[in-house]
């Protein structure tokens, strides 16, 4: 444990942030597995629906700097393949 003020503060600071960025990276990962449950369910309008929910919250994710922006693209690029192939 640091004894220094602002190093002490920095550690609040720290799990702080840390924790607000584990909670939106868990709501971005219950999203994908609400998705892909309803791609296996093979419905494609609930899935369509949940799709626009995910690509938003992959979105937020990447412009708070909690994902990369390819590792966002690549997972919206796969489930969009996914869901156009249900017919």
């Amino acid at each position: 444990m640091p004894n220094i003020k602002s190093a002490k503060k920095r550690v609040l600071v720290s799990e702080t942030r840390n924790a607000r960025n584990r909670s939106a990276i868990a709501e971005v990962r219950t999203s994908m597995r609400k998705l892909n449950a309803a791609i296996e369910s093979g419905d494609k309008a609930m899935a369509q629906e949940i799709f626009r929910e995910t690509s938003k919250l992959l979105d937020q994710a990447v412009s708070a700097g909690r994902i990369h922006i390819n590792t966002a693209a690549n997972k919206k690029s796969g489930f969009a393949k996914r869901i156009n192939a249900l017919a």
